[in-house]
């Protein structure tokens, strides 16, 4: 997915750092599969079936990183996409 969406000229960053942040202070990091523009957080699975935890992933890496738009992808027995929107202005997330 990397090769091809660089290939059609998008900024495509993978396994991209996101720090964790706890009162000002670092508490641990994680790491996005992609990050498509700075606008998109891509998360790939291969699982049997996406589950909340997923979910809740997709959704912290967004607040981290201030970005309102991620898609998660399983590729697992049954192909799988969900869009994840949060509005870091309100603090409100939709599915």
């Amino acid at each position: 997915m990397f090769l091809e969406l660089k290939s059609i000229g998008l900024f495509v960053e993978k396994q991209k750092q996101i720090k964790v942040y706890y009162k000002q202070q670092q508490v641990g990091d994680y790491f996005a599969d992609l990050i498509v523009s700075e606008s998109v957080i891509i998360e790939i699975k291969a699982a049997e079936s996406l589950c909340e935890e997923h979910e809740f992933q997709l959704i912290n890496y967004l607040k981290a990183r201030e970005i309102e738009v991620g898609l998660l992808l399983n590729f697992g027995k049954k192909p799988q996409i969900k869009r994840k929107i949060f509005s870091n202005s309100s603090n409100q997330n939709n599915s």
